[in-house]
């Protein structure tokens, strides 16, 4: 039973060695951009990405701009032979516990006038023209705003801390063949027992006139009795 044994034990030991197991390669670490280069390519986005809104605001006031220069036209245009002419006036009666400030017009939503007081320029012109011009016939919203300033000297000199503003709207019927001249006046209502905000109004006056055609040129006739 010993030489099995022995034999066994030979045959071990004739065997090579096992081999060590193979190293594993470290991975490689991923070459992606580096912080600066990432925060560059992001500041260049956010760039790129204003421009572009700026550039479709851009079109944008464009288009808007277009369409209301096309409204105008069509509100303040008309037909010179079929038209209506209007006739607009401002008038300031408002007592002298008020000053005028700035004024702005519209006719439906297209500004027509507006003014801000300098110098007195606007609060001292009692009255004056602000439209004078053809439109087209049927209805069209008149929008009229005032800012006044409260006025006063000595006790009341505290009136002119107080800022007053006063909208109104009316509708303007524009015949065809006729001239509408239509008056906002602004005037002082109530008395000394009124709260000064409930004195400021605002009221019309109108009046429709057939439209007379132009007189011809004395040129044009001379040259037509010529021919």
């Amino acid at each position: 039973m010993l030489h099995p044994v022995a034999a066994s034990a030979q045959s071990a030991a004739s065997q090579p060695p096992a081999a060590p197991p193979a190293a594993t390669a470290p991975a490689a670490a991923p070459s992606g951009p580096s912080p600066a280069r990432t925060a560059e390519e992001q500041n260049d986005l956010k760039v790129r990405t204003l421009e572009e809104r700026v550039s479709d605001l851009k079109e944008k006031v464009f288009r808007t701009k277009a369409r209301l220069m096309n409204l105008q036209e069509m509100v303040i245009g008309g037909d010179i032979t079929t038209g209506a002419k209007a006739v607009l006036v401002h008038r300031n009666e408002m007592g002298s516990s008020f000053y005028l400030e700035s004024v702005t017009y519209a006719l439906d939503g297209a500004p027509i006038y507006t003014k801000v007081d300098l110098d007195g320029d606007l609060d001292k012109r009692e009255e004056f023209e602000i439209f004078n011009g053809r439109i087209v016939p049927g209805n069209h919203q008149l929008a009229v705003q005032m800012v006044y300033r409260g006025y006063g000297f000595g006790l009341f000199s505290y009136l002119k801390d107080y800022r007053f503003k006063i909208q109104s709207a009316y509708t303007v019927d524009a015949e065809p063949g006729k001239v509408i001249t239509v008056k906002v006046v602004s005037f002082e209502k109530g008395g000394l027992t009124t709260e000064l905000k409930d004195r400021l109004a605002i009221r019309y006056e109108q009046e429709i006139q057939k439209e007379e055609p132009a007189p011809r040129k004395p040129g044009a006739a001379t040259e037509g009795a010529k021919k």
